[in-house]
């Protein structure tokens, strides 16, 4: 059976709830015959890297999937590249607050995601749901996290392949009625959907 890790965040900037864990928690916990693994990641700079080597110490996983909220948003978006650069507006859970910094010192300019994200994409697209690429993760811990993880691969700590999913705010974290909102059980279903592909891709 293959082993699926897939994180996400903890709340912060003041929001008492943060999509990208609490989709987690509605999926199944086996999809097409591999077993999901869910972990909640902390919203500071440069933890999760080695809380990302434990987990693939422990769990061996064929596929690795971190996921973040973008506010905005209006589905799943498919995560490109990670760049080594933190610049950030708002400080993290931890009160740090980097400005043009890298992320790893001497680490490439950029990572790209191993996921067989266009096959995920389409998989979304066929399914109703809304999905498309990004091509920049911004420069706060979504970006650190997904620089960290691919680094990790890079470097040889891993078989799996990996990436990063933006998911939207759900619609109680919107005031404006003019932002794009999804409902927790149908970012789950998408995720679903996007971890099948992969799955599929990977076999």
């Amino acid at each position: 059976m293959k082993n699926i890790l897939i994180t996400g965040f903890e709340p912060f900037g003041g929001e008492k709830i943060n999509p990208s864990y609490e989709a987690l928690k509605l999926l199944p916990e086996t999809i097409d015959n591999a077993k999901i693994h869910i972990l909640r990641l902390p919203v500071i700079f440069g933890k999760n890297g080695a809380l990302l080597q434990q987990s693939i110490d422990e769990l061996d996983p064929d596929i690795i999937i971190c996921v973040g909220q973008a506010g905005g948003r209006s589905g799943l978006t498919f995560e490109k590249i990670a760049i080594n650069c933190q610049n950030a507006s708002v400080p993290d859970n931890d009160g740090n607050q980097p400005h043009d910094e890298p992320v790893i010192e001497q680490g490439p300019a950029a990572y790209f995601a191993t996921l067989p994200l266009s096959q995920m994409i389409a998989a979304c697209k066929k399914a109703g749901f809304k999905a498309e690429f990004s091509y920049h993760a911004g420069t706060y811990v979504c970006n650190d996290t997904m620089y960290r993880l691919l680094h990790l691969l890079a470097s040889g700590a891993s078989k799996a392949r990996g990436g990063f999913i933006h998911v939207p705010f759900v619609p109680e974290q919107v005031h404006d009625k003019k932002t794009s909102s999804q409902s927790l059980e149908e970012t789950a279903r998408c995720l679903e959907c996007a971890i099948k592909a992969a799955i599929e891709a990977t076999n």
